[in-house]
């Protein structure tokens, strides 16, 4: 990969480039190809989703629930083969709502916005809940016996802390996120790579056949599409790289290389550690019965200091991963309050000068993730909601990515094009897409559980929505708060003019009336 370097007037090139999209270049432009995937492969970070649902995969199929790995793996490449395209034709903050604001009409794309703006804040949610499940143990490791793992208490506390430093640092500016992101992403990557070889090496109880080895639990399409669910939260977040291309150097080649690198480099990295981790269980039966995660196989396979030093590793890898998830959605909130598409656009679009960021969205984003904390469920039901969201808003923007080329897009040409394979590219794309929607939206206690089906861990305190899926209750509620806000006060703000450089394809975007129209 090329190092942060550009050719000299590549700044001025970039942000005259950005002012033909009619944004003027506000936020610093510092971010390397390197820097670029390193946000996007953190966003992905395999150490994260699997330290949070590696025990929902086992309990569900055994062994046999690493091959859902290379399934999702596949199925994303391919959208993110899709997105890469688009990145590279529109290179502004905002991915999938940028997008489909150029493509679709204002209606379309505000509600897609709106969508991923609050699955990328139920995502820092999940990630934020994440970090003690790793972060906790190594702490007992150094000594600090007094802090018990499985207690929802003690979780809260350091995720609301981790919340806290994150919405700190990113308020500092993206440069600052990303020297830390990089060097987290290194340390990621050598230390999940590292310590798999160690436990394939050295700690093999179970040996390779491990993979089909499902304990005797029933291994059939329902039980797999279940376990899927920890592949599945782990490998989205590759369009963050998009997200960030107003901050990003040359982004029309930059970002759709890292979209793809960050996707190639989480299946590989994952993969191995995953592979090693199944490897070192002890005793299957052992740990399917008491739900054990990484944490506990690395305790039983290693010294109390050796233990700790990986999970300190594993700890600092998943509080980039929180770093990356809250920049994205702090910049998909700044796209969408420049164009006055949120309420109080004004102040949340606002960036300080000094810092170079958007100090107001950095803290509202903070504040809305941590809402789900005033009655904490645990990280896994969490991510539930964020996951599917994410999944919808993928799959909205699929869409009209794909009714663009029917009409014929793209006429011109980008740094990084599919040219005749566009359209199969995103035809398979959308029937991976909506399989996989309804998968998440199956009502069943693995994945999709009724708050009565989680053990008291969820309760809305009103009857009927403690019989209806988690998921369903979540995404109904933000979509009709959604629509009440957008026909009170969204639908007569005035939207922003769409325009694109003169020689790229002009906006499909149809006119919706009212103030776009006079706009």
């Amino acid at each position: 990969m090329s190092t942060d370097t550009q050719v000299p007037g590549g700044s001025e090139r970039d942000s005259a480039d950005l002012a033909r999209f009619g944004y003027k270049q506000e936020l610093k432009r510092s971010l390397g190809l390197f820097s670029s995937f390193a946000v996007a492969f953190s966003y992905i970070s395999p150490s994260t989703g699997i330290f949070t649902l590696f025990a929902l995969g086992l309990t569900t199929i055994g062994g046999v629930f690493i091959w859902t790995w290379p399934v999702v793996a596949l199925g994303q490449f391919i959208v993110a083969l899709n997105f890469a395209e688009v990145s590279s034709h529109y290179p502004v903050a905002g991915s999938v709502f940028q997008w489909t604001k150029y493509l679709a009409n204002r209606h379309y794309s505000w509600f897609n916005g709106w969508i991923y703006l609050f699955a990328g804040i139920l995502t820092v949610t999940a990630v934020v809940a994440t970090l003690p499940l790793a972060l906790i143990p190594a702490l007992n490791g150094l000594g600090w016996h007094s802090l018990n793992a499985t207690s929802l208490h003690t979780q809260l506390v350091v995720a609301l802390i981790t919340l806290a430093v994150i919405t700190i640092l990113n308020i500092y500016g993206v440069r600052l996120v990303a020297l830390i992101n990089n060097t987290g992403v290194v340390f990621e990557i050598l230390g999940m790579f590292v310590f798999a070889l160690v436990l394939l090496a050295f700690h093999n109880h179970q040996g390779i056949h491990v993979v089909t080895n499902s304990a005797g639990l029933p291994v059939n399409g329902s039980t797999f599409l279940a376990a899927m669910f920890m592949s599945l939260f782990v490998i989205y977040g590759f369009d963050t790289a998009s997200t960030l291309s107003e901050e990003t150097k040359d982004p029309r080649r930059a970002a759709p290389k890292a979209v793809l690198y960050s996707v190639i480099g989480a299946f590989i990295i994952g993969g191995v550690f995953l592979l090693g981790t199944l490897i070192a269980i002890p005793n299957m039966n052992t740990a399917i019965k008491n739900s054990w995660g990484p944490a506990n196989i690395i305790q039983a396979n290693f010294s109390s200091a050796f233990a700790t030093i990986y999970l300190l590793v594993v700890s600092a890898a998943i509080f980039v991963c929180c770093l990356s998830i809250l920049a994205a959605t702090i910049r998909l909130c700044f796209g969408m309050s420049r164009d006055n598409q949120l309420p109080v656009s004004g102040v949340l679009s606002k960036v300080f000068p000094g810092l170079h960021t958007p100090v107001w969205a950095c803290i509202v984003v903070a504040a809305l993730s941590a809402i789900p904390f005033i009655q904490y469920s645990g990280a896994a039901t969490i991510a539930i909601a964020a996951t599917g969201m994410i999944y919808l808003s993928y799959f909205l923007g699929n869409i009209v990515i794909m009714r663009a080329r029917a009409r014929g897009w793209p006429r011109t040409s980008a740094p990084f094009k599919l040219g005749r394979w566009g359209i199969l590219v995103n035809i398979v794309a959308l029937v991976y897409g909506g399989a996989m929607l309804i998968n998440f939206a199956w009502p069943r206690a693995a994945s999709n559980p009724k708050p009565n089906q989680t053990n008291g861990l969820l309760n809305f305190h009103i009857d009927f929505l403690n019989k209806i899926p988690i998921l369903w209750t979540v995404v109904t509620f933000i979509v009709l708060v959604g629509i009440i806000y957008y026909l009170i006060a969204g639908r007569r703000k005035a939207f922003a003019p769409v325009t694109t450089p003169p020689e790229d394809d002009p906006v499909l975007q149809q006119p919706a009336g009212g103030a776009e129209a006079a706009a």
